[in-house]
């Protein structure tokens, strides 16, 4: 017999036989506060389509979608975080680049100002040697 036929007569037989479904609802109740290891081996120690294959696989089934939402959620969680973090970080990002163009105006300025000081620093040295020379003729035209 294929799968798909057997698929086909197990479907049937479990909406035809409400109390099977009923007492898969009960184990699946009962399962509720055991561990995987414990309903995984009593799923394999079961054969498929029994009640309480059913109801393992059923409780299984449930385990892994909470988990999946509770994944989901969770990762939604921290997308919105990371989302959020990168928007902050473009923000320092912009402050950073016009600090770094402000600085970058300053240097310039006190490079400028340099060039200026250095021009005075010769000026006033060429005075002093000036001022020197004069001296030492004054000085020395005396004699």
């Amino acid at each position: 017999m294929s799968f798909a036929a057997t698929l086909k007569r197990r479907m049937a037989t479990t909406t035809q036989n409400p109390p099977e479904l009923t007492s898969v609802q009960a184990l699946v109740q009962l399962l509720r506060g055991r561990s995987y290891e414990e309903i995984r081996q009593r799923m394999y120690d079961n054969p498929p389509g029994s009640p309480w294959w059913a109801a393992c696989k059923t409780e299984l089934d449930i385990r892994n979608s909470e988990r999946t939402a509770t994944a989901l959620t969770d990762t939604a969680r921290v997308s919105d975080k990371m989302r959020l973090s990168v928007d902050h970080l473009e923000r320092l990002t912009e402050t950073l680049l016009e600090i770094t163009n402000d600085m970058v105006d300053v240097v310039r300025g006190v490079r400028e100002s340099g060039r200026r000081m250095e021009l005075a620093t010769y000026v006033m040295v060429g005075a002093t040697i000036a001022q020197l020379f004069y001296i030492a003729f004054q000085v020395l035209g005396k004699r």
